[in-house]
């Protein structure tokens, strides 16, 4: 079984977003999926279940409410792929989450409220020994290909390495969402590729073992 986490210091990085998403896209693969939602104070990712469950959307993902990431594992037997989907915060649990992962996914906007508590929350994991090289930058509401560029600078010019492309800021993937569905699952050709092409890069570093094109500087 392989374990992906999504890890942030703050909401509104599209923390959620891209764990549905791969989860979603690796069910569409023929992989068996389930999500372990961590934020038991929130439960957004079960909320959004039950509305995919609710409209009949295919493919189902399986999704759980867990308070640890070690209780999530121990409920996931026989499982291709495990998706944990951490709470909006760092701490001790999440380097335990880390601990448990093959690849965690740091999701982060292009500005510095964004990327310096990214970098933070990277820099903390490293020091509780998690490789960096376990490690993967998103780019996740992004504005223009420049504000891009220059994020993926911030993240490199820190040592770590960051997905390629980047899931532009629209709102036709927050309406996507309200209806249970995955942001790769939006209606618009432009944005479904962008999105797909971000969790392409998630699925081959997480299952293909494969490194993103953006290497530890």
């Amino acid at each position: 079984m392989a374990t992906v986490s999504f890890c942030s210091q703050k909401g509104g990085v599209s923390k959620s977003s891209l764990a549905r998403a791969l989860a979603v896209e690796a069910a569409r693969g023929g992989l068996t999926v389930k999500i372990g939602d961590l934020d038991v104070g929130q439960g957004t990712t079960v909320d959004w279940h039950r509305d995919r469950l609710a409209a009949g959307i295919e493919p189902a993902v399986s999704v759980q409410l867990h308070k640890t990431a070690k209780e999530a594992l121990r409920a996931s037997d026989g499982v291709d792929l495990l998706v944990l989907d951490g709470p909006a915060r760092a701490d001790k649990e999440t380097v335990e989450i880390a601990k448990v992962s093959d690849l965690v996914a740091l999701p982060t906007g292009a500005s510095l409220d964004d990327l310096r508590p990214a970098v933070r929350t990277a820099n903390s994991l490293t020091k509780a020994g998690i490789p960096a090289a376990r490690l993967l930058f998103v780019l996740s509401r992004i504005g223009t290909d420049a504000e891009a560029d220059a994020a993926r600078a911030y993240i490199k010019e820190a040592g770590y390495r960051v997905a390629p492309g980047y899931v532009p800021e629209r709102p036709a993937f927050r309406a996507i969402q309200n209806e249970g569905r995955a942001i790769t699952e939006v209606r618009y050709p432009q944005l479904k590729s962008a999105a797909e092409s971000v969790v392409e890069a998630l699925v081959d570093a997480a299952v293909g073992g494969e490194e993103s094109e953006e290497g530890t500087s």
